[in-house]
């Protein structure tokens, strides 16, 4: 960890100068408290740094909470061991592959799930945005970019079942629709980046954004819900059992929440961070061919109570997809049951356009402590 000044603390041994630069602009924007904190996996992102906390009064930045509200990730620890998996894989990436659609926009045919649950979570912004039917049928989805399911094995030979997914195109719509009336409201005001606009506490907008965010973030939590117990279905079809859960987390790391630091109350926005308090549980992604993690919060006040939640991107998809070769992403998962047949729409995923999530790990040794690491046997992804 190393203080750059006095509103701009960084856990990254790797990091860029563009990067700290947006991390300053937001740093510098008049109802941020404190510091901004950066992660180590903290790279570019839109109008906020990935991987950074943001402390604020009186006001809330979208797209520093980015368009995949409540994105996070889910693990469950079963009581399965590897002996208990056949020797060939295969057929459980294609049942996986069956149970949860992935992909740009894709959804269930069949919206019963996520009817059920919108019926018990109604939203008038998703109902006047045409948004209800998108929502039902993208429920227990995994969509694209980095979001994965996998099966994976800890040093013990233990199976957990991991996943990587937010709140989808609804919730991608609704964070749209904010940001863009955050400019609105922010017309004639100077701002280092318009996509700091921001929504002042007390207005009717700030409400409104608030209640909008709660309801994704409940929606998030909820697909990945959905999509775990599709997961360990099709597990049992593989194995002959349904598998018992020993412990299940389930954490978001595109968020803001009202949160005690620094002797007062704040909006704390994590963008690509989780919270990592005391005893906090935790899952941080690697990337493909490279280890998850479940980890236990320190509650390190400097960081907010907060942690990295993956590797972070080293390099755009764009640019990954133009460096890495079919043959050096299948070396980088050789070992492992992946789509294979698809691994030109991987590229762009290839762990080399990724920070080392070991030295990340690393990097954050004072935020967390490792409880377990998770090597994958099993990997799916919307291409």
């Amino acid at each position: 960890m190393h203080r750059l000044d006095d509103k701009l603390i960084c856990w990254a041994s790797e990091i860029d100068e563009e990067t700290l630069a947006q991390a300053r602009r937001v740093a510098s924007l008049p109802f941020v408290v404190g510091h901004v904190a950066l992660m180590p996996d903290a790279h570019l992102g839109k109008g906020a740094t990935v991987g950074s906390v943001i402390p604020t009064e009186g006001a809330i930045v979208p797209a520093a909470v980015g368009v995949d509200i409540g994105c996070g990730m889910i693990a469950v620890e079963t009581d399965l061991g590897v002996d208990d998996l056949p020797a060939d894989l295969y057929p459980l990436l294609r049942r996986i592959e069956r149970r949860i659609p992935a992909g740009v926009g894709k959804g269930h045919e069949a919206v019963r799930a996520g009817s059920e649950w919108l019926e018990r979570n109604p939203n008038d912004t998703l109902a006047r945005l045409g948004l209800e039917e998108r929502a039902a049928g993208q429920f227990g989805s995994l969509g694209a970019g980095n979001h994965f399911v996998e099966v994976c094995r800890d040093p013990a030979g233990t199976i957990w079942a991991v996943l990587h997914s937010g709140s989808r195109g609804p919730g991608n719509r609704l964070a749209e629709a904010h940001i863009e009336i955050a400019r609105r409201k922010c017309r004639g005001v100077d701002l280092p980046d318009r996509d700091l606009a921001y929504l002042t506490e007390g207005t009717p907008e700030f409400d409104e954004y608030l209640g909008d965010l709660d309801w994704a973030q409940g929606y998030a939590f909820a697909n990945r819900s959905r999509m775990m117990d599709l997961l360990l279905g099709a597990i049992a079809e593989t194995v002959g059992r349904t598998p018992t859960e020993r412990r299940r987390i389930n954490c978001h790391h595109n968020y803001t929440a009202r949160e005690q630091h620094m002797g007062r109350e704040v909006w704390l926005t994590r963008k690509g961070a989780i919270r990592a308090g005391i005893g906090d549980h935790g899952v941080i992604a690697g990337s493909m061919g490279t280890p998850n993690y479940i980890v236990r919060g320190k509650g390190n006040p400097l960081s907010f109570s907060s942690c990295a939640h993956g590797a972070g991107r080293r390099m755009s998809r764009t640019a990954a997809r133009k460096k890495f070769t079919p043959g050096e992403l299948s070396a980088a998962m050789a070992g492992r049951t992946w789509l294979a047949d698809r691994v030109h729409a991987l590229l762009d995923e290839a762990p080399g356009s990724y920070k080392d999530i070991g030295r990340v790990m690393q990097d954050q040794k004072d935020l967390v402590e490792v409880e377990v690491v998770l090597d994958q046997m099993v990997n799916y992804k919307g291409t």
